[in-house]
């Protein structure tokens, strides 16, 4: 079945997602926290994690999925997306990202949402551009990339050890 892009509600299909996953990450980062002090892991070692050599660490992936769900809150907002810089070296530092993220996005008003599923969306990357309409942008590309981070960084610290579950990633 398939449905008109004139019938979304693209600041619901999208803000409260995006705010749930980034909670829940948060909800996540404080468990492993909480389990690093106890276990007297070093942070440095935890947010350095990662799945495979290859694969980017953990601090990175916090970092990208906070910059996904801005840039989406931000451009189907019709708002500047915010820069960070990408310097957090503590659990502490990524709790304020993950915070400053989910104020922004919580700030961005509904309205400037409206006809953005038709909004002509264009990255630029170092090897291609791409160009969405707003509806293909926010699910083809900016909500499949939010999850793909925030699963890769609750794998991450999951495989790390962390006693993380389901309900974690899930939230209440």
């Amino acid at each position: 079945m398939s449905q008109e892009a004139s019938s979304i509600n693209m600041y619901q299909a999208s803000i409260p997602i995006m705010v749930r996953a980034l909670t829940n990450l948060k909800a996540i980062l404080s468990k492993a926290q909480a389990w690093a002090e106890e276990k007297k892991i070093d942070e440095k070692v935890v947010l350095n994690a990662r799945l495979a050599l290859d694969m980017l660490p953990f601090v990175k992936q916090v970092q990208i999925a906070t910059d996904t769900a801005k840039g989406a809150a931000a451009r189907l907002g019709g708002v500047d997306v915010p820069a960070y810089p990408d310097d957090e070296a503590t659990f502490a530092e990524l709790h304020q990202r993950l915070q400053k993220t989910i104020d922004f996005m919580e700030s961005v008003d509904a309205a400037g949402f409206a006809g953005s599923e038709t909004r002509e969306i264009v990255l630029k990357f170092p090897s291609r551009t791409i160009e969405f309409t707003g509806l293909n942008y926010l699910t083809g590309f900016a909500i499949p990339n939010l999850f793909f981070h925030v699963t890769t960084a609750y794998a991450i610290l999951r495989h790390s050890g962390a006693p993380l579950g389901k309900t974690d990633f899930l939230g209440g």
